[in-house]
């Protein structure tokens, strides 16, 4: 039997697509006990962007992917593949990448959803890596879509400060290896950290009822304090551990690009490993935390600010419900 060629993944498209109405942290003090000082100096966020009520995440999902064609120079046609790492599809089934793929047209593609939290687009990069280095798929679209409104109680100054709506995506595809690509990706999971971060409905367990929409359970239940702690300690170390296992330090990353949950998770990743401030890209003040749409649409924010040029060391990180968390390696490829 011939050997299987292994080919070199990478990010060659870049995409993102958010609602127009923002949702200020003025017009939060209007709803709960809170006020912008507070929200700022905490999670470092001004401001998140809503969708209008009926707009499924498959909506900003395929303007996402769309964009993210157009960047890479591909047609919908030549996609073989999608993934849609959410935690608020358009319905339990079918699955929302089914919903994207009709939207764009990319008629040669299978795929299916990923539910890793604010993890997911790690997790859901390393898939589409294996992909493509394997050969089963030439081009995949990794589409991080999330409407977290749906699912956030805004009688609860805890969570409903947090997080916002909007898209990512990028192109996943074979690349010339000496230009670049996906270097390595170390990702981990543990569930005992399910306690700390859930929605308790809506799955097989608790299944919707008068009862579980009365006791609010269909919105995010977090213990801020513990799930802080933990993703302060993971996405600090994992961050520091592809760096340090591949050989390098701060002063080789051109750009960081982690999960945009709380600025002060941030800099706790940033001092680990050393980096200035214009080393990390930083969309939390003006998008929220958008779960598995924050570190796509962070790319593409980098992008536009010119950023992100071939040859680059980006790293990226996140760390999400479960618990999840995960980094990735790469070298920035252009198109």
């Amino acid at each position: 039997m011939a050997a299987r060629t292994l080919y070199t993944a990478g990010i060659t498209g870049v995409g993102m697509s958010f609602p127009e109405k923002r949702l200020t942290n003025a017009e939060l003090e209007k709803l709960v006990d809170t006020n912008d000082q507070w929200i700022v100096e905490r999670t470092g966020i001004k401001e998140r962007r809503i969708v209008e009520k009926g707009t499924g995440s498959s909506v900003h999902g395929a303007k996402a992917a769309e964009q993210a064609m157009e960047h890479a120079g591909i047609t919908p046609m030549d996609v073989d593949m999608i993934i849609v790492p959410t935690v608020t599809p358009d319905m339990l089934f079918p699955p929302t990448a089914g919903l994207i793929q009709e939207k764009i047209g990319a008629k040669n593609a299978w795929g299916f959803d990923l539910e890793g939290a604010c993890s997911g687009f790690i997790f859901a990069l390393q898939n589409a890596r294996a992909q493509v280095e394997a050969g089963h798929a030439r081009r995949v679209l990794v589409i991080g879509t999330e409407v977290m409104s749906a699912i956030t109680d805004y009688e609860d100054r805890n969570t409903c400060i947090l997080f916002g709506d909007g898209a990512g995506a990028v192109v996943v595809e074979r690349v010339d290896e000496s230009r670049g690509g996906i270097i390595d990706a170390i990702n981990r999971l543990d569930g005992s950290g399910a306690k700390y971060l859930h929605m308790a409905a809506g799955g097989s367990l608790n299944t919707p009822s008068a009862e579980t929409i009365a006791a609010k359970m269909h919105y995010v239940y977090q213990e801020g304090r513990d799930v802080y702690k933990f993703a302060v300690k993971g996405m600090a170390g994992i961050t520091a551990e592809i760096v340090e296992k591949n050989g390098l330090t701060g002063a080789d990353v051109d750009l960081f690009v982690p999960h945009q949950a709380n600025i002060r998770i941030i800099k706790a990743a940033q001092r680990r490993i050393g980096l200035e401030d214009s080393q990390v890209c930083i969309t939390i003040d003006r998008f929220g935390n958008t779960t598995a749409a924050s570190i796509p649409s962070a790319l593409r924010v980098a992008l536009d600010e010119g950023r992100l040029k071939e040859g680059h060391i980006v790293v990226l990180c996140a760390f999400g419900a479960g618990f999840t968390w995960g980094s990735t390696l790469l070298r920035w490829t252009a198109p």
